[in-house]
């Protein structure tokens, strides 16, 4: 794959995961609008997490990061693509099956797990039941990573980034709905509130569905029928993917176990874990759509340059996914900690969120803030080990990262509170990209960013850092248009237009990108 069809399939998934994000903002800012930050809100978000957890563990974590480079290679040699690919979709059927049941019989164990704070109110037996009801999402999500997998490694990135917009469409009819059936006001009714959360909850498994049939029909269409109509078979090939898959599958679990001590703590605060969730909303849309993007595209092009032993090529390739990650992220981070009351005020402030709310929000956006150019760099160095196999080495960085995010959540929750969890999660973040690129080191030149890189890296700060002055003087005179209900979304509107004219324009004139490489890229080939 050449630059321009890397950075191609880059923007082909970073658009549709923009939409799908911007979709996740709409249900976010309904649901935030209907139900709060009250009982039902925690424990429909506590339940919507576990089969989400659950999916990056088995699908996206560990199984995938196996599976692209080992089915990438066979797609390139002609060795059976299809067969391999039919054998681990029966096997992962089997197995998430079996885990699906199980999961809905340990529900009440799982969910004092996720939120023990929980245990002596109410917000116990309503997560209990959104979780039984939500759980099977991860059976059907799963298999759909799998088929995504497959279409990313031919190239064909449209369908996979456009699944989570089914998601986000059904649980915005969900919602509209309950909104329907109840009164006008269901925030402040917790009735009401509870028919939006039932709905909420009995959607989860039928957006996966959803999903699973989209990738599915594009797989068919690219030659890839997938059915569950053989019996599983543990094949040699098989054997090696669990063999690699299970370091990646600790990983992915030490991650997972960030996110259960940071939700533990929460629970513990009323109304922390809503603003917690609605804050990772926030930082994760730029997260989504630039770092995710780079990780689906990054995987399947090393490990065809790495076999071929394209050190140049790899060399190439990272370095542009990191420069226009970056490019694209660290605006995003500054704009992110400099007008963080103004963005969750306009996006979240409406209905049963509160202004107490809002800054609470906003207090934890910002502390993501910091650390969002980390997580992203995660997401450009990981491909570096998966595409040699090499899950073992991710596997003790992550869980060097747990330890720091633990000792930090619990131990700083005494001081700072339900913030904890935040500060936690961006330092952790941070140790975790520094793990990552002192062990890349040992992959030699394929794993060093170029000359470019290392003259415009500096560049993409200076025009943010000028993008940050400039967004917060204009934020500052704009705050009478920003506090009126009717005009509020405008002067957001304005704002961001000021800040990417500001952030562009200077980037330009010092030489930090040329906008003409960003249309180059978004010019797509036939195939992507």
């Amino acid at each position: 794959m050449k630059p321009i069809r890397l950075m191609s399939g880059f923007f082909t998934v970073g658009l549709w995961t923009l939409l799908s994000r911007v979709l996740g903002f709409v249900r976010d800012v309904m649901i935030a609008a209907y139900l709060g930050s009250g009982p039902v809100a925690e424990a429909f978000l506590v339940a919507f997490s576990l089969p989400n957890m659950f999916r990056r563990f088995f699908a996206e974590g560990a199984f995938n990061m196996a599976f692209v480079p080992m089915f990438s290679k066979r797609l390139e040699s002609g060795d059976d693509p299809e067969g391999f690919a039919q054998d681990a979709f029966v096997g992962m059927a089997l197995i998430l099956t079996v885990f699906t049941i199980i999961g809905i019989i340990a529900m009440p164990g799982l969910v004092y797990l996720m939120a023990s704070g929980f245990a002596e109110d109410a917000r116990f037996d309503l997560a209990v039941e959104y979780g039984r009801l939500a759980f099977p999402y991860i059976l059907f999500i799963s298999l759909a990573a799998l088929i995504s997998g497959v279409l990313n490694a031919t190239g064909r990135f449209m369908a996979a980034a456009a699944a989570p917009v089914v998601l986000n469409i059904i649980f915005i009819a969900a919602v509209l709905i309950g909104a329907a059936i109840g009164q006008p006001d269901v925030g402040n009714d917790l009735t009401q509130a509870l028919q939006v959360g039932n709905l909420l909850a009995i959607a989860v498994p039928i957006a996966g569905i959803g999903q699973l049939a989209l990738v599915w029909w594009a797989a068919r269409r690219a030659g890839f029928t997938l059915r569950l109509n053989k019996r599983p078979r543990l094949t040699p090939d098989l054997k090696r993917l669990a063999i690699i898959a299970a370091p990646a599958a600790l990983a992915g679990g030490v991650v997972q176990i960030n996110l259960l001590v940071g939700r533990q703590v929460a629970s513990f605060y009323d109304g922390a874990v809503a603003w917690l969730s609605y804050a990772d909303r926030l930082y994760q849309l730029p997260l989504g759509v630039v770092g995710i993007a780079i990780g689906v595209v990054l995987l399947p092009d090393l490990s065809r340059r790495l076999k071929a032993d394209d050190t140049a090529g790899s060399q190439t390739t990272l370095s542009r996914a990191a420069e226009v990650s970056l490019a694209l992220t660290i605006p995003s981070s500054v704009a992110l900690v400099v007008i963080p009351l103004t963005l969750v005020s306009v996006l979240f402030e409406r209905g049963a969120t509160t202004v107490d709310d809002a800054a609470a929000i906003a207090t934890a956006v910002m502390i993501y803030g910091l650390g969002l150019p980390a997580f992203v760099l995660q997401k450009v160095l990981q491909p570096l080990y998966f595409a040699r196999a090499d899950t073992k080495r991710p596997f003790y960085f992550a869980v060097a990262a747990m330890v720091i995010n633990a000792g930090l959540a619990i131990g700083l929750a005494p001081v700072v509170g339900w913030l904890s969890p935040a500060i936690a999660a961006t330092t952790a973040g941070w140790a975790m990209y520094a793990l990552l690129a002192i062990g890349a080191r040992r992959y030699g030149e394929a794993a060093k960013f170029d000359a470019r890189f290392r003259k415009r890296i500096w560049r993409i700060i200076a025009a943010s850092l000028i993008m940050g002055v400039t967004l917060w003087f204009f934020d500052l005179q704009m705050g009478a248009l920003l506090a009126m209900r009717g005009w509020r979304g405008l002067g957001l509107l304005i704002l961001i237009v000021i800040a990417a004219v500001s952030y562009f324009g200077s980037g330009q004139l010092i030489g930090a990108f040329k906008l003409s490489e960003f249309k180059s890229a978004m010019r797509r080939s036939p195939k992507t």
